[in-house]
């Protein structure tokens, strides 16, 4: 694509992260003491770790840190900001060439935190380590009330049945945080050496496996963790008690569906459930990726009930890199958006897009922004990775390559 393509959304500004535009799922604002606003990016993959940008002027954002991992088969692919705190997790590789393929009984793997009320100058509290010889660390983490962090992790006395089965949900204890401690696991039966269950089974045409990915926990509802799990599809886990949580129910539509579900974002006030599965092949070569509408009315019984609408396959399979569902914003507290109708959504090649879910038999496509390819992406197109929208209504999506963070504005009353 030669130029952006826009509706409804324009472009304020664009920073490519000082060269190193290439941005994972990790994004959070702090409100500073001196009353500026700090956006935190995770990157990708190495060679950096994170970036603290300034946005106060979101027509002038500046990077005033970023910071380096310490090898090149580690990457910091979710952090969370709470206050002057940051978490943020490593997930370990294989080795440089060989991105994707788990490092296991590789370090640093598990959750750093740090101390961010100096911003230009991060302080490390402490380190939980999750390393392992079947463990690669974390890939993601929910932190949201300063006490408890919720994560897709490993751990060194896990040890799955197959390999690809390795991370699981996990909750730590951070209310001391220089001090983290694990009070309660839970993974999908069957996936551990020495459960009494079966194995599950594997997905006949993309076995992504049975991994936990997003563990998003509200405060409205602070006994609930929405759990997406890869080709395992969804759960809702009881977690009043955080040393026991158990699973109330789960959907999950994989196969025939190509698998691989990523977020669960309940809208708390209508009982819906909005739930995204991960394209994960370049080409489309794994579509339909979507993202769900589901009715959570009874807890116990979850019904799909429509799909988020998208652009026709056909015409964005060939422009590079993938196409289909990945992120969500997703309503957390903070200088944040909250709404129970809109939902902003991201699709690689497919940028951006804003959805009504008034009906939510029907939700109608308000708004988009599908940037052009940014010089220097190994994609040959824009790969919108992912999107925080914030109190202002500005809404912040980043690239997986090369074009770092784009600030957008909506033209339309939201």
């Amino acid at each position: 694509m030669s130029q952006d393509k826009a509706w409804n959304m324009k472009l304020v500004s664009q920073n490519t992260l000082e060269g190193f535009g290439g941005v994972g799922e990790g994004m959070g604002i702090q409100i500073a003491k001196d009353g500026r606003r700090i956006m935190w990016l995770a990157h990708e993959g190495a060679p950096k770790n994170f970036t603290g940008l300034d946005i106060s002027d979101i027509k002038n954002p500046q990077v005033i840190v970023q910071t380096e991992l310490p090898h090149d088969h580690v990457r910091s692919n979710s952090l969370e900001v709470t206050g002057d705190i940051m978490a943020v997790a490593y997930q370990c590789w294989k080795s440089a060439d060989q991105f994707g393929v788990p490092g296991f009984n590789e370090e640093p793997a598990g959750i750093e935190l740090f101390d961010i009320s100096d911003p230009e100058n991060p302080k490390s509290i402490s380190f939980f380590d999750c390393s392992g010889p079947h463990s690669m660390g974390v890939h993601q983490l929910w932190f949201a009330d300063g006490e408890f962090i919720h994560f897709a992790g490993g751990a060194p006395d896990f040890e799955p049945n197959n390999p690809k089965d390795s991370q699981f949900y996990r909750c730590l204890d951070v209310r001391n945080p220089s001090k983290p401690e694990e009070v309660g696991r839970w993974w999908y039966p069957g996936t551990r050496k020495g459960d009494a269950e079966a194995p599950p089974s594997r997905h006949p045409t993309f076995d992504s496996g049975f991994r936990a990915h997003n563990t998003n926990v509200y405060p409205e509802r602070p006994d609930r963790c929405y759990l997406a799990y890869l080709d395992g599809g969804m759960f809702i886990l009881d977690i009043s008690d955080k040393s026991k949580p158990k699973a109330i129910s789960s959907w999950n539509p994989h196969p025939p569906y190509p698998g691989f579900m990523h977020t669960v974002l309940p809208l708390l006030e209508r009982d819906l459930l909005i739930v995204s599965d991960e394209s994960v092949k370049e080409g489309a070569a794994d579509w339909p990726k979507l993202t769900w509408v589901v009715d959570a009315r009874q807890e116990d019984n979850l019904v799909p009930i429509s799909t988020l609408p998208m652009p026709p396959v056909e015409e964005y399979r060939n422009l590079g890199g993938r196409f289909g569902s990945h992120n969500l914003h997703e309503n957390r507290p903070g200088p944040a958006y909250r709404s129970n109708n809109i939902i902003f959504s991201t699709f690689f090649n497919g940028g951006v897009r804003s959805y009504d879910l008034s009906n939510p038999y029907q939700p109608q496509e308000i708004a988009h922004f599908v940037p052009q390819a940014p010089t220097g992406s190994r994609a040959g197109a824009v790969q919108i990775n992912d999107v925080f929208v914030d109190e202002n209504q500005i809404v912040y999506a980043v690239d997986r390559f090369a074009g770092g963070l784009y600030i957008l504005e909506m033209e339309i009353d939201i």
